[in-house]
């Protein structure tokens, strides 16, 4: 595409969404034309919720449902041309339950017995169930969601690939942090660095993700990394390619849109302890209910206090966590949900940096065993604390326009002290002794962010509009310290503990400060035609940077920039169940640090996907494929030496596939296949031209089940197991080809792991212990000992069993 003929679509995007939101017709009028519209179904028995959902979707009606009512129950057959309420009471013969037509097209569920008192209805609109994109579900299929949108989509129509975790799916994988949540989607590689105690290190189409949390941003440093504690999520949602046009500063290989458990209206307690390998002990708690009678203020806790040793040896994963929220129901139209977690972690590197020779190339002197810990414990720390303090507000100013305002304020401080063996070829003797690098870290991170968002929900003509309109703001001050020097040497099999650090002599590698600045206008509309669905946004960013670099003769570097992004994405839902879609996207995120005492030029991506989404009509099952190529400029990568360097261009193309959701009552399954074709296309060492990025395999698959006997001799048994299968990467460091004596020293074998689950409701054995579980899960169940990869320079091992009973208690 040429520049000008680009430059004039682009904001184009913008112009055709505005021109789109005019409303010119009467809602309620469209609903109850709609409504006494026939149509053709040819839906099954399956969930009710569910055949419910699908046949309000179809015809656009709104539908007052309490979930209550319908939870457990399967809907009668429905086939055979009917309007909207036929079709919906079909779905409702022999379920006790029926419907009551409300004003302009819309109806209420209520069951049938006479003195049943109905309870409060929740309204849902035509197009999607009772699920809220940021509320709980049932199982392993979440319905709908907010990512990549912002607003409560149906998650078969969205036409973007996304996962989605759910609490449910943790819990039955007993999943202890975001590496574990997504390691089962297609398109991520989970731990990348191996096993690692500090961080998640997750690569999403080739690139590190950005997480948010309750629609906001969290700060990311060089090690300072939010690491979330799972048991405060209700859902996390992964979302692959660019998100630019509604998110902001957002990499090309996609984002982590996260979820709190929030406080509920029905009083709910649980308490679950855990003992698990390597003298690990855990307890998690969570409450929340009502606080008053009348409902008005909601309250929820929840926390988790972890005292663990790790794989390696002398090393610790400490963690103190705890997350309280209120909800002030200030009306029937507002609310505001106070938000806050507090996280202390004490830990080390159970990532290792262990040095090629021992590991990946044999010595005289013998392997590097998994467990040996090559650092010096007595010196090594890994110290953070991580706070935030913000709210969620909500307001419907009448049926059309509602307001909702986010905004949190972060703080994040490390201190780490670390020990890499090797880091040269060479560095380890035949005897065993090899030489090593100290590095000492400082690093804290403070974050305000707020976001703004006015939604309107009209038709004009036939045509049905969602449309946001949003201004946020974002401002990040970062300090940052690395310093370097020679380690007294150890020996890869007899390691050597307790040396005297105080003569080791350290060169500064980075430090400065940092201070950013960005503002965010944007404007998106989804809009439905009968089953046509069309998205459209844009947003115009403006960032200001503001960095000193203390090791660079306290040079101050100062830059501007601006950037539109744009998605647009068209899809038709078919009454069978199909929903293919065709989408593009943008990406524009700042870089942060610099080089030689400059910045980094933000970088930006574009990404176009084709799609496939299947929910069979009346199940609970979802099919996926997307096939997608996705380009990258302005790539900071770490050179050989760890230092940040601006790279060039790179590109990506691949296939994914998943499946997940309810089987049926007993089973429920994920499954998901990667292909990912990467290259560096533009860089500034002609050596790494084409090669492959890092941490990224060409082939990835997995696949998870559970399943539960509900009836029978085994009622309240259940199973779990999963296969994991990582192929081949080639990942040596960006500039290092002239200095690795054979390029095959950055290849790691492929590897497959298996996990298993048990678990048992006491409550089904006998009545006194209802609500009592009890389960063992073991990750990587046949102890399989592998790399995660090798850089060039050095190596890391991956995860080895991890076996963990757990007994829960609710009430």
């Amino acid at each position: 595409m040429s520049r000008s003929l680009d430059t004039f679509l682009r904001p184009s995007l913008l112009a055709v969404a505005i021109a789109f939101c005019a409303p010119l017709a009467s809602t309620s009028l469209i609903a109850a034309e709609q409504a006494s519209t026939a149509r053709s179904y040819n839906l099954p028995a399956g969930p009710l919720a569910a055949t419910l959902n699908q046949i309000a979707s179809q015809s656009g009606i709104t539908l007052a449902i309490d979930p209550a009512l319908v939870a457990g129950k399967t809907s009668a057959p429905v086939k055979g041309s009917f309007e909207a309420s036929t079709a919906l009471r079909e779905a409702l013969r022999d379920s006790g339950l029926q419907l009551v037509p409300g004003s302009a097209g819309s109806f209420t569920l209520i069951a049938i017995p006479a003195g049943v008192v109905a309870l409060e209805a929740t309204t849902i609109s035509g197009q999607d169930s009772y699920e809220s994109a940021w509320g709980p579900v049932d199982g392993y299929l979440a319905q709908r969601t907010a990512a990549g949108t912002k607003t409560d989509t149906s998650l078969l129509e969205a036409p973007r690939s996304i996962s989605v975790a759910t609490r449910n799916q943790m819990q039955d994988r007993a999943v202890q942090n975001l590496d574990d949540a997504v390691r089962y989607m297609p398109g991520v590689t989970a731990s990348s660095y191996g096993s690692d105690s500090r961080a998640e290190w997750l690569k999403v189409r080739g690139f590190e993700p950005t997480q948010f949390l309750d629609g906001l941003p969290l700060p990311k440093g060089t090690y300072a990394m939010p690491k979330l504690e799972t048991w405060d999520l209700e859902r996390v949602a992964l979302l692959r390619g660019p998100a630019s046009s509604v998110y902001g500063q957002t990499p090309a290989g996609g984002l982590l849109d996260m979820v709190s458990r929030r406080p509920e209206d029905t009083a709910s307690h649980e308490v679950q302890m855990q003992i698990g390998s390597y003298q690990r002990k855990q307890i998690s708690f969570d409450s929340t209910g009502p606080i008053d009678d009348e409902g008005r203020f909601l309250y929820r806790v929840s926390g988790v206090v972890r005292d663990s040793n790790t794989a390696i040896d002398h090393n610790e994963d400490k963690r103190y966590n705890i997350a309280p929220s209120l909800t002030w129901n200030i009306d029937q139209d507002t609310k505001l949900t106070f938000l806050s977690q507090f996280n202390r972690d004490d830990t080390g590197i159970t990532s290792q940096f262990l040095p090629l020779q021992g590991t990946k190339v044999s010595t005289p002197a013998g392997k590097v065993k998994y467990h040996e810990n090559l650092g010096d414990p007595k010196w090594e720390f890994y110290d953070k604390t991580y706070y935030a303090l913000g709210y969620a507000f909500e307001h419907r100013l009448n049926d059309v326009w509602q307001f909702r305002q986010n905004l949190r304020y972060t703080k994040s401080d490390l201190a780490f002290q670390g020990i890499t063996a090797g880091g040269y070829y060479g560095s380890v003797a035949d005897d065993g002794t090899v030489q090593r690098g100290a590095n000492v870290v400082d690093e804290d991170i403070s974050q305000f962010a707020v976001d703004n968002n006015f939604q309107a929900d009209f038709d004009t003509g036939a045509i049905k509009h969602t449309v946001l309109i949003g201004l946020d703001h974002q401002r990040v001050n970062t300090n940052y310290k690395w310093d370097y020097g020679a380690a007294p040497a150890s020996n890869i099999i007899n390691p050597i503990y307790g040396q005297d650090f105080s003569n080791v002599k350290y060169a500064t590698y980075n430090d400065y400060n940092q201070k950013t600045r960005d503002t965010g206008l944007y404007l998106q509309d989804q809009m439905a035609l009968d089953n046509w669905r069309l998205t459209l946004g844009g947003r115009q960013d403006w960032l200001h940077t503001d960095t000193t670099f203390y090791n660079e003769n306290n040079a101050r570097d100062t830059r501007d920039d601006s950037a539109f992004t744009g998605n647009a994405a068209l899809s038709y839902v078919f009454d069978s169940g199909f929903t293919p879609y065709v989408s593009y996207a943008e990406s524009f995120q700042a870089e942060p640090g610099g080089f030689a005492g400059k910045s980094f030029k933000p970088g930006t991506g574009k990404q176009y996907e084709l799609g496939l989404k299947y929910q069979p009509p009346g199940s609970d099952m979802l099919f996926t494929a997307a096939v997608y190529d996705l380009t990258r400029k302005n790539i900071v990568l770490s050179d050989t030496l760890g230092v940040s360097r601006p790279l060039g261009e790179a590109n990506v193309r691949g296939l994914e596939l998943e499946a997940v959701g309810n089987v049926n009552e007993n089973l429920k399954l994920t499954a998901a296949y990667t292909y990912a074709n990467t290259k560096m296309t533009k860089v500034s060492d002609p050596l790494d031209k084409n090669r492959p990025l890092p941490l990224t395999p060409e082939h990835q698959a997995s696949i998870w089940a559970d399943y539960t006997w509900h009836k029978g001799a085994l009622q309240g048994f259940g199973v779990g197991f999963g296969a994991r299968y990582i192929g081949e990467t080639d990942n040596i460091a960006i500039g290092s080809m002239a200095y690795v004596p054979d390029a095959s020293y950055g290849h790691t074998d492929a590897y497959t792991v298996y996990d298993a689950a048990v678990h048992y409701d006491l409550g089904k054995m006998n009545k006194s212990l209802q609500g009592a579980t009890v389960s063992v899960n073991a990750n990587n169940v046949f102890d399989k000992q592998y790399l995660s990869t090798c850089d060039g320079f050095y190596c890391y091992y991956g995860d080895r069993r991890n076996v963990m009973a757990s007994v829960n208690y609710k009430w």
